[in-house]
């Protein structure tokens, strides 16, 4: 079975060049905050996209490493670390406007010293005469600039054109044979790698009380009941350096890499510390990459002690994953062993879900029924007519519905259709793809 890993591209760059326009002209949507204000993007953004049937991760690494007590270099540098640890395909972009300036000679200095593929992309390059002066970012040492303008929309076939033809012919490994591809995914010091050993029943990964101790993601193949289980241990998202409370540097780029590997991901949490702003943000890569989603409070032992009751703890958990309302929640202790059977029970389930086919007509009966009970708002003189619904893939559950103006469908409505599904067929911890086809598409 081959590698189902894409290709990894991260567009680094000293503040203001443009960096998040560029991300946003790439993968066509607006992804990333755009401002002429050095420092906008405050979250890394990443998102898969395809170009020239190429399909690779592009990650705009502009929020990264914003920290108002830190200075721009020390940014800057931590977002070319991880690139060089993580990416497949570095994109210097630089200012093709104002020319070569102090901090693009040190971001050279450093992408020089890596055997990653490096574009150099001079960006802002917006008329003739600044493509043609584009010409003197050859003194960094890097490679041919290629004149590009994001916001204009030139240069940008060329510069792709040189970024796919990076990636590798042949996949990076062979992925094992397994009925479940299970993640597992958490903040730093959570149990991953504990809880990874309690149900390998063996000790395959470090243990320890340091946050990030694990730096890379670890795979174990086990057999539960009559299902063989690849365990894919994410112990990659942590903390580095003091950092303010509040405001972390995520280092997530292999995690993310490795929860698109996996069918269902287990977010894991911690009893001392249910809930946080951090464990949803968490949640939200694994709901962009269509996975099945379990919810597991680990550290129960500690629950007498803390005098927190199941019903309790439930209730925080389910006021903060409101948007993922359906994901099941497990507890686990990884130090005693205690709920793992459960878990992983759990796990193949969701699985089973996140793979269900329901018949079409009765999709269709249930969803126009569900539509004829509830019509869409009027929107001025145009109405949102639903014609039809079809199921037509899984793993995700992935359904296109037949409308007129496919631009008129509203989320609240979109949400309400989703439920109408749920309310039929369950698909208990897992995500529905939902897309929606105009006439004219």
């Amino acid at each position: 079975m081959t590698s189902t890993v894409k290709p990894l591209v991260a567009i680094v760059g000293r503040p203001n060049v443009g960096k998040s326009t560029l991300f946003n002209r790439l993968v066509g949507n607006r992804l990333a905050i755009v401002s002429d204000v050095a420092g906008t993007t405050r979250d890394r953004v990443m998102t898969e996209t395809i170009w020239a049937d190429h399909a690779f991760i592009l990650v705009d690494t502009g929020g990264l490493d914003l920290f108002p007590e830190t200075d721009m270099w020390q940014q800057v540098k931590g977002q070319i670390e991880l690139a060089i640890e993580d990416a497949d395909v570095i994109v210097f972009a630089v200012d093709a406007a104002t020319g070569i300036m102090p901090a693009d000679v040190d971001v050279a200095d450093a992408l020089r010293r890596t055997e990653k593929p490096i574009e150099l992309a001079a960006n802002k390059a917006d008329n003739d005469r600044l493509a043609t002066a584009a010409a003197e970012f050859y003194e960094l040492g890097i490679g041919e600039p290629i004149p590009v303008s994001a916001f204009h929309n030139r240069g940008t076939d060329d510069l792709m054109e040189q970024v796919v033809a990076n990636f590798p012919d042949a996949p990076a490994f062979l992925e094992p044979e397994a009925d479940l591809k299970l993640a597992i995914v958490g903040r730093p010091n959570v149990g991953k790698s504990m809880l990874l050993n309690a149900i390998a029943g063996e000790k395959r990964a470090i243990v320890s009380d340091i946050p990030g101790t694990t730096r890379d993601s670890l795979d174990s193949l086990m057999q539960f009941d009559d299902w063989s289980v690849l365990l894919i241990d994410t112990a990659g998202i942590r903390r580095r350096g003091r950092v303010e409370s509040g405001i972390e540097r995520y280092s997530v780029l292999r995690t993310v890499r490795a929860i698109s590997r996996a069918d269902v991901a287990i977010l894991l949490l911690d009893a001392t510390e249910l809930a946080s702003a951090q464990d949803s943000h968490i949640a939200k890569y694994i709901l962009d990459e269509f996975k099945g989603i379990i919810l597991a409070v680990n550290k129960w032992d500690l629950a007498d002690d803390m005098e927190l009751s199941q019903a309790q703890a439930l209730v925080q958990v389910r006021d903060r994953f409101r948007f993922a309302s359906y994901a099941p929640i497990c507890f686990t202790s990884a130090l005693n062993g205690t709920g793992i059977a459960n878990l992983l029970d759990t796990a193949r389930q969701v699985y089973q879900e996140w793979t269900k086919g329901v018949p079409r007509y009765d999709l269709r009966r249930r969803v126009m029924g569900a539509v004829a009970s509830h019509p869409p708002s009027l929107s001025g003189r145009r109405s949102l007519k639903i014609y039809s619904v079809a199921q037509d893939n899984t793993g995700p559950p992935s359904f296109t519905f037949f409308v007129n103006y496919s631009d008129m469908v509203h989320f609240s409505y979109k949400r309400y259709l989703e439920n109408a599904i749920r309310a039929a067929y369950d698909f208990h911890g897992s995500p529905l793809r939902m897309r929606f086809k105009g006439r004219r598409e």
